[in-house]
């Protein structure tokens, strides 16, 4: 109930992140936890509402989640195994997910 579960996937990429919660749906594998939060600082609006402006542009909202797929430390290895069988290679960004966007392109000095 209160094993330690450790990344097996965690990317700002949705459409993988369906991919990989699929494979392990049909692969028989249901003990994993799957999510998504936003990691980024929101930049503060004029009104003070907390709204992102990047928001609001042409396109809509820009999807800037990080999605992850936790496992059983030791079930790790079945639910890589069912991912590899499905031509899956799971990702686990860590560093380029954890820098506020900011900072990644204009790092302080």
């Amino acid at each position: 109930m209160f094993a330690k579960r450790v990344d097996i996937f965690k990317k700002k990429d949705k459409e993988a992140w369906e991919s990989v919660k699929k494979a392990l749906d049909e692969g028989g594998f249901k003990d994993y936890k799957a999510g998504h939060y936003l990691q980024e600082s929101v930049m503060a609006g004029g009104c003070g509402a907390k709204l992102d402006p990047r928001d609001f542009g042409g396109k809509g909202r820009i999807d800037r989640e990080v999605y992850f797929v936790k496992v059983k430390e030791k079930d790790k290895e079945a639910a890589l195994a069912i991912l590899r069988a499905n031509a899956i290679v799971p990702s686990v960004e860590t560093e380029s997910i954890m820098t506020d966007a900011a900072l990644r392109k204009h790092p302080l000095i």
